[in-house]
């Protein structure tokens, strides 16, 4: 199972600082998402500054209709794929 992020934060505009469970922590760039789509809406009101995590669902939001994936944000920050971060557990749990 990929670790939860337990801590995020907007430290500037399109860019978060996000912490996880298991220790990994980093920040990513989202400028690549700005100025699409329902992305738009981070223009508003400094939106972007507003992260948080989804109690319910551990997705890191800004709103109940933007949302992004933490395990996709965990694998960006390890900079591994799924696979690699599975082939990594599983070695783990046969040790």
């Amino acid at each position: 199972m990929i670790s939860k992020p337990i801590e995020i934060k907007a430290i500037k505009k399109y860019i978060v600082s996000i912490k996880y469970s298991d220790g990994t922590k980093g920040e990513i760039d989202l400028s690549h998402l700005a100025h699409q789509g329902i992305f738009n809406a981070w223009e508003n009101n400094d939106l972007f500054y507003k992260v948080y995590i989804d109690k319910e669902t551990d997705a890191i939001a800004w709103n109940k209709d933007i949302e992004l994936c933490p395990d996709a944000l965990y694998l960006k920050l390890s900079n591994l794929s799924f696979d690699e971060w599975k082939n990594k557990e599983l070695t783990y749990a046969t040790d």
